[in-house]
């Protein structure tokens, strides 16, 4: 569509092109602007320009393409300096398009480029035509490019049909060279399955024989070995009748007393197996234990615990481990965060383990300390000091409930002391018979020595 804007109808430069410059038009203009442009002053062009003067022609067209291009559409006096450069090198098309008629023979881009500069009547509609004379072109080369690769990938299917064809006949053939192969490999397995039969009859007959024979010879074997047996004791009887007759002739006696002799030795061993068989104890009560009389009291931690003694004495544990078969049960991390938190827990072992080591030593008692194990990664390598049990509760189990259970199997009667500041364990081992103790006790009783 072209509009005329003020001037005289025809004035090519009241036209006005209402859709945008075709690519191929405006790679021309750009040409047009960059060959016009070192023929033109610094004070001639644009102030955005100017900055492109010292560009050669192609580098302006390649940096400063996009300015020029807006230059010449918004700069009127700009395009008409650069449509006087371009009358002054193409004269006779620039002459063409002023009497509107161009060259037949030459490029629509270039005349439209050359129209769009010098905007000569009817300009609009040269860039308009020559716009749709390039996509008609590129439609052509497109479908020329189509149709040839049309006819390339037809080639090519067709000889890809040829090869498979050729290919469907080779493996055609191959599969029926194999069908004869895979039957021909049939009957061959056939024969040999049905000769692999008639050799595991024969070796399931054969196996037979084998294990009738062998019974036959263990049977005989083991009555082989039961006439000897026999006779073997026979012998034994033989000779131990001989041996009798022959003490006996030796040592004087007769025939009767060596038959009583045998027969009071027969009767004591006979004694003694039974013994052993009901294995009856020795006697245990002595007559004098059935005298009713009154015997003096053994001390118990009950007994202890009643005297005048303050709860923090260490003499109470001393008192308690000098009990008949103490046993002195310790809560180990209770005691030792109770006397030297500030150490890593290895150190915190160690040091109890020693003290309880020379305490274990002094007294005498039974020793017994209890880790708890349930924080654990993996289990600790430590060597228990002499004369102390060292345990670490399982993944799951505390350390107060292993103590409760040490406490459970010990025999009523037994003195189990307990050492813990935790007052839950305390009152479990004490309704089990126990006699708890605190920390601080067993750690003032360490501090002696």
């Amino acid at each position: 569509m072209v509009e005329t804007q003020g001037g005289e109808p025809g004035d090519g430069a009241a036209e006005v092109l209402d859709r945008p410059l075709p690519d191929g038009v405006r790679r021309r203009v750009v040409q047009i602007v960059a060959d016009a442009f070192g023929r033109l002053t610094v004070a001639e062009l644009p102030a955005q320009l100017r900055q492109y003067a010292r560009f050669a022609p192609n580098r302006r067209a390649k940096f400063a393409g996009n300015a020029m291009a807006a230059a010449l559409e918004t700069d009127t006096l700009f395009r008409q300096r650069v449509g006087e450069k371009f009358r002054e090198a193409q004269p006779e098309l620039s002459g063409a398009l002023d009497s509107g008629s161009p060259p037949p023979a030459a490029d629509p881009l270039d005349v439209a480029a050359a129209a769009y500069v010098l905007r000569p009547a009817g300009w609009v509609k040269l860039v308009t035509a020559a716009g749709e004379e390039a996509q008609r072109a590129h439609a052509e080369r497109a479908g020329e490019e189509s149709r040839a690769e049309l006819e390339r990938l037809s080639a090519q299917l067709a000889a890809a049909r040829e090869q498979t064809r050729t290919e469907t006949e080779r493996l055609r053939a191959e599969l029926d060279s194999a069908k004869k192969e895979t039957e021909s490999l049939h009957r061959k397995l056939r024969a040999a399955l049905s000769d692999v039969k008639r050799g595991e009859a024969a070796l399931r007959k054969v196996r037979a024989e084998m294990e009738a024979l062998r019974a036959e010879g263990q049977a005989q074997v083991s009555a082989a070995e039961s006439e000897t047996r026999r006779l073997k004791a026979r012998l034994g009887e033989a000779e131990a009748a001989l041996e009798a007759t022959r003490r006996a002739a030796r040592e004087g006696r007769s025939v009767e007393d060596m038959r009583v002799r045998l027969l009071l030795d027969t009767v004591l061993d006979a004694a003694q197996g039974l013994r052993r068989e009901l294995a009856l104890p020795p006697v245990s009560v002595r007559p004098a234990e059935t005298v009713d009389a009154v015997e003096p009291g053994r001390m118990t931690p009950k007994d202890i615990a009643a005297r005048a003694l303050s709860e923090h004495d260490p003499a109470i544990l001393d008192q308690l481990l000098a009990l008949p078969q103490a046993h002195l049960v310790v809560d180990g991390y209770n005691v030792t965060k109770t006397g030297y938190p500030q150490m890593p827990l290895e150190k915190q072992r160690l040091r109890l383990l020693g003290q309880l080591s020379q305490l274990a030593a002094q007294t005498g008692a039974e020793v017994t300390c209890v880790f708890d194990g349930a924080e654990l990664a993996a289990p600790v390598l430590l060597a228990p000091p002499r004369g102390v049990r060292v345990l670490f509760s399982k993944p799951g189990v505390t350390a107060d409930e292993l103590i409760r259970q040490l406490v459970r199997a010990e025999p009523p009667g037994r003195p189990v002391i307990v050492a813990s500041t935790d007052r839950e364990v305390a009152d479990g081992v004490a309704r089990a018979g126990a006699r708890p103790v605190a920390s601080l006790v067993l750690l003032k009783r360490l501090s002696r020595g």
